[in-house]
């Protein structure tokens, strides 16, 4: 049982083994971008890949070819089919740089033709092979057009693509690959001659004409306009610059004009602030100065008003004070009078006796004085009987009797001497008594002076 096991795993592996081989040795794979063509007889199937080819060996004859585009950059130099005004031949020397894109054909009878005659070549003949074609094509095409033709298709081409940009820039519909080959065929007149002269000998190395980019088209003429419209763009551009920073200045200018009469204007608004911060300050001042001075002046008028009551107040309790010093040095007076004519009137004749003993020497000196400067003396008799010494003599006693009584009453001493020029005789003189009266007087006078006062 284990045996009969063994042998059918064993036969398995063996067919898994065989078939495994036989599928790698039958089926080939064919990668992208390649081509395979097997062969059996006359029989020919052609493989594009990816995908997987079954090839039968020693029966099926297998050759890959590659399926990838070539690309080819031609530069081709020669003369255009320019005339002259007369009509004669001024042709221009053209370079045009273009970039060609070929591929293996469609159909089975273009991919064997390419893998017979093209691809059959080394790398460097192939190379070589469509650059001749292509630059053959390209030169008949120079000589069949004028220098013009050439710029003016590449101005259109632009245009067109440009015209293609627009429109897809502005949401429509871009030109389908139809149109664009119509438009560049209509425009490029280059381009639609070399595709149209090498074409057929493409064909006939079994690759078909994809794409043709006119890189450049370069001459001296061309050159020469590319200058001048270098240089006619360049002034332009110039004069376009000197307009811009011209509207750019004066735009500047305008602004910093509108800048300095903004400021201008600042300056003239904080001004008036300012002046009118002054004016209401020295408003304010002077109503401060106004305030302070009133208030000086109310605190001058209650501080005169009040020291002029306190003056008023004063003067009023020194009137009143005065007055009463007054009454009381007169009260005291008339009281020490009153009393000293009390104190006489008791001691009666021996106190003006006691004061005639005192004062007998300066009277005596006094009369003596007066006599002296008496010019006559009037001793005559009187009507009454009395003699004129006991007349002078009753004048004189009643003269010192006046002038105790004086000295008692007013209490100035006397201190007797007329000539002596210190005013004693003055100050001894009895009040109203003139001291050239005295001087003058007669003894009549003296005593009828004295004689309301004899009782003293």
């Amino acid at each position: 049982m284990e045996i009969s096991l063994i042998i059918a795993g064993s036969v398995v592996v063996a067919v898994l083994l065989l078939t495994t081989v036989i599928i790698t040795t039958f089926l080939k794979s064919v990668d992208a971008g390649e081509i395979l063509l097997a062969s059996r007889g006359r029989s020919l199937r052609i493989f594009r890949g990816p995908c997987k080819a079954l090839i039968v060996p020693m029966i099926t004859q297998a050759r890959v070819i590659p399926a990838q585009a070539i690309n080819v950059d031609i530069e081709i130099t020669d003369q255009t089919a320019d005339i002259d005004a007369n009509g004669r031949p001024a042709p221009v020397k053209v370079t045009v740089r273009a970039s060609a894109i070929v591929s293996v054909g469609e159909d089975e009878a273009m991919v064997n033709t390419a893998a017979n005659k093209f691809f059959s070549k080394s790398g460097g003949e192939q190379l070589s092979t469509l650059t001749d074609v292509l630059s053959s094509a390209g030169r008949r095409a120079i000589n069949l057009l004028k220098h013009d033709q050439l710029f003016n298709a590449r101005s259109n081409a632009g245009a067109s693509a440009a015209a293609t940009a627009l429109a897809l820039a502005n949401g429509g519909n871009a030109p389908t690959s139809t149109e664009l080959a119509i438009s560049r065929s209509e425009d490029d007149e280059l381009a639609v001659i070399i595709k149209d002269a090498c074409s057929r000998e493409l064909l006939d190395l079994g690759l078909s004409f994809n794409s043709l980019n006119i890189k450049a088209v370069l001459s001296e003429v061309a050159e020469a306009r590319r200058r001048e419209s270098a240089a006619r763009a360049k002034a332009d551009a110039d004069v376009v610059q000197a307009q811009e920073e011209q509207r750019a200045r004066i735009a500047q200018l305008e602004a910093a004009q509108k800048i300095n009469d903004q400021e201008r204007a600042l300056n003239m608004q904080i001004a008036s602030n300012g002046a009118s911060i002054a004016k209401a300050e020295a408003e304010k001042q002077a109503f401060v100065r106004q305030q302070r001075e009133a208030e000086l002046g109310a605190n001058q008028i209650t501080q005169a008003r009040a020291d002029a009551e306190q003056n008023v107040i004063a003067q009023e309790a020194e009137g009143r004070a005065q007055g009463s010093r007054i009454r009381a040095i007169a009260e005291a007076e008339s009281e020490a009078i009153r009393m000293k004519a009390q104190a006489l009137s008791e001691a009666g004749d021996a106190y003006l006796d006691l004061k005639r003993l005192e004062m007998a020497p300066a009277l005596t000196r006094e009369i003596a004085a007066a006599l002296a400067n008496g010019q006559f003396v009037n001793f005559g008799g009187g009507g009454d009987g009395h003699g004129a010494a006991s007349t002078g003599s009753d004048d004189v006693l009643r003269v010192v009797q006046t002038l105790m009584a004086a000295q008692i009453v007013t209490g100035t001493k006397f201190n007797g001497g007329g000539n002596n020029g210190d005013g004693a005789g003055q100050s001894a003189r009895p009040p109203g008594l003139p001291q050239a009266s005295a001087q003058q007087m007669t003894a009549a006078q003296a005593a009828a002076a004295a004689a309301p006062r004899k009782r003293v």
